[in-house]
This record gives C-alpha cells, structure tokens and sequence, in this order.
C-alpha cells in the first residue's frame, strides 16, 4: 500500500528588517514567518547582518520571538547610512524620510540630495550585492518555487525583479508595505525629474513582473494601481497583532488620579502636531494637572518647544523595547496616532493593531477621510479629529477626565497575525 507523503511548502522570505532590528518595520515578517508553518508552509528568512545594517532602532528582545525552528541566512552589506551617522550632528540613522532630524542644516541637505538622486531607490539597495548570491544558492539547494520581498526598503523588491529572470518558473510575491515613489517623505528628499522618472521606472517594472502584488490598505493599492494597470494582481493583508504579545502583560503604572495619553512613535513636524498643541492649550487650568501626555519614542525639538508652551505635563521616553512599548500600551488611558499632513489617505500603520489589541480607546489626529479614520469608526475604536478640530478634541479630553472612555471592538481577532498568516499561506499554496 502507498503511502502519500506530505511535505511542506518551501518559500523563501527576504526582508532587510528583522530581528534584532526594531521599529514596526520588522513586526510583518517576524510574526507571519512564526504562524506560516501551522498552514503548511516552511519559510526561510534571508537578511541582513545586525554587524553590518545600518537599522535606525534594534530591539534584542525581539530575538526571543524568533521561531527555533526557522532558517535564517544572513549576509554582510556596504551601506552609505553607515557613514552618515558618523558625520551627521545627532549621530543617528536617518529614518521615516528623515523624520527623526530636526529643522536641515547645510549638510543634512546636502546628504538628502545625494539620497535622493544618487541612491535610488533607497540606500540600502548595496545589500542585493551580498544578498543575490545567497538567495540564488538557496533556492536551488532547497528546490524553493516561491519568493516574497518585502519593502520597505524597495530596493529589496529589485532582487526579485532578479530573481525571476534568472528563474522562470519562480513564483514572485512583491509585498509592498508603504508606497514607493509618491510615499509622503520623497518631497525632503529634493529629487530631480531625472532620479524622480528613474525610480517610478524602477516601481512600475516591480509591478508588472510580480506575480502577486500584496499591500496593506485599499489607499496604498489605490496608489500602486495608479502607475500599472496592476488591480488584479492585488491582495490586500494588512498588520495586525500577536496575540501572544498581549498574554498576561502587566500594564506600566500610571500617576494615580492622572488621565494618560500616550503617543508611541515619531513625533516630527510632518505630522498633525499644532492641532495636539492647541487642544492641550485649551484645558482649563485647574484640569491641567489631572492629564498627562506620554511621547515614546522620538520627538523633534521643534515639537518638543511647540508642546512646551502648553501646561500640559509631558513624559518624553525613549524608543522603548517591543515587549516594554505594549506595556505602555496596556497602561493607557487613550492612545494617540498622528498622521502626515499629506498624502496619508491610505496609511494603515501596524501600530493601529496593536492599539487595538490593548483596548484601549483610539484618538485619530488626521486626515477624516482617510482609510485610518474609516476603520476607526467602523470598528467603534475610538474618535477621529482633523486638523481644524483643536477644540472638539479638547473637549473630549475633558469630558475623558470625569468620564473615563471605553471601547469594546469585537472585530479585534480577526486581525491577530495568526489569522492573517492563514490568508499568507492561502495565497503561497494559489501560486
């Protein structure tokens, strides 16, 4: 009698960001490789080497995370980021289109220039010279069918481009987490027409070479559709939340009889930041000491001299460890998201889900119409406020302080990583 045999389907992940990297960059992958071996798909992660990437954050916590059982190959890289954070004033990897850099000086212009029409489509883009030989070697030792790149950074995508001319009958899924060429920062970047029509040639040969195309929002597939006629090739997954994140967290204690809002990320000038000032200069006096906002992460000195001049205490932390950030989260009476100022209708950061994960009540300072905002009020998450609605937030904050706010979202698991790795795994095995 025969015996079938069962075997998993190899893929193989490439992804610059992963552990011991930080940030919300890394959370895709890491968490989808864990649950994508429950839907019978064995992936192996190709990255970089912590010794050699030029990461703007690392978390070794997040090293724990990482399955036994998975396979990761690394390989050294050259990076240009390297060099800048020993010259630039802060001494820091430039990240989010230089977000985490105040107002620019003469050298910090210069360096956006060169970035934006020297190295494109990013600087990391040297990694595919170490990384190309590796990924080729592993797919014939493995006998891999399937490949997915995940950007940002884009340039990571350019080795899939590679990779299916060098493999015909390779499967290619390009995961596109944020936009490529009409991403909000580009404008900082001083790009020429030249470098502009070089990289939207580099994101249009991406889309019309993949053999999937996946997202994480209908603005940012919206986007891509708008330079290829690629709408069918789309799917649509978005972040989500490790349940196992939220198991057993004991919540970050809190001033006793305080009201605290906390923001987790960059807080830059890019963002909705005069509206958060003057809602917190509108508190009456005598409620000011009964609020206290929480910034973790890293703020600008230019927002941090705006927020100065509210009466609002303010707790500045900084980046804080993966496991640390969701306590935080946990200890929260509202968590505050801020969008850009533009082109942000389609962002759906991965940060949301685990907003959402905490329970906590959710304040939008954004855009109404964009896609953040529309999953806010269909879930009941919490309140939306534009920019222009200083005093319609701060009355809410007020009426918070008597009334402390709930939410009780029943659509939470649905977005849990293992679920969205179930939907992963289902469009591998389709391919």
């Amino acid at each position: 009698m025969l015996h079938q045999v069962f075997v998993m389907k190899k893929v193989l992940v490439i992804t610059y960001y992963f552990p011991p990297a930080g940030g919300a960059g890394v959370q895709r992958w890491l968490k989808t490789v864990k649950y994508l071996p429950a839907y019978d798909c064995e992936p192996i992660v190709l990255t970089v080497d912590e010794n050699y990437a030029s990461y703007p954050q690392t978390d070794n916590a997040l090293l724990a995370d990482v399955p036994a059982q998975l396979r990761v190959e690394k390989t050294k890289t050259h990076e240009i980021l390297s060099a800048y954070k020993k010259l630039s004033p802060n001494r820091q990897i430039p990240y989010g289109g230089f977000a985490n850099e105040g107002k620019p000086g003469l050298f910090q212009k210069f360096s956006r220039f060169v970035r934006g029409n020297f190295y494109l489509p990013d600087p990391r883009r040297a990694w595919n010279c170490f990384a190309l030989p590796k990924a080729e070697q592993i797919i014939r030792q493995e006998g891999i069918d399937v490949v997915i790149t995940s950007g940002p950074p884009h340039s990571t995508h350019l080795m899939g481009l590679h990779l299916k001319k060098k493999f015909p009958k390779l499967k290619w899924i390009a995961d596109l987490r944020d936009p490529w060429t009409d991403i909000y920062y580009n404008k900082a970047l001083y790009q020429t027409i030249v470098a502009k029509k070089i990289n939207l040639n580099f994101e249009r040969t991406v889309l019309l070479t993949a053999d999937r195309l996946v997202t994480v929002s209908e603005g940012v597939k919206e986007n891509f559709c708008s330079h290829a006629p690629v709408a069918d090739k789309f799917s649509i997954i978005p972040n989500g939340y490790d349940i196992d994140d939220f198991k057993d967290v004991e919540p970050m204690p809190k001033p006793n009889g305080s009201l605290v809002v906390s923001y987790i990320g960059t807080l830059s000038p890019l963002y909705e930041v005069e509206a958060l000032a003057e809602a917190l200069k509108l508190i009456p006096k005598r409620l000011c000491s009964k609020l206290l906002l929480r910034v973790i992460g890293s703020t600008r000195p230019a927002v941090a001299a705006l927020l100065a001049k509210t009466p609002i205490e303010i707790e500045y932390l900084p980046y804080q460890p993966h496991d640390a950030a969701i306590r935080y989260m946990c200890g929260s009476d509202i968590l505050l998201i801020m969008l850009p100022k533009q082109d942000s209708k389609g962002i759906l950061t991965g940060k949301f889900f685990e907003y959402l994960a905490a329970r906590k009540p959710i304040v939008l300072i954004g855009a109404e119409d964009s896609e953040l905002a529309s999953y806010i009020r269909r879930l009941n998450a919490g309140r939306v406020f534009s920019g222009s609605s200083a005093k319609a937030f701060a009355d809410y904050l007020i009426e918070s302080m008597t009334t402390p706010p709930y939410v009780n979202v029943e659509e939470v698991e649905r977005f849990s990583r293992q679920k969205l790795a179930g939907v992963y795994a289902e469009l591998i095995k389709s391919l």
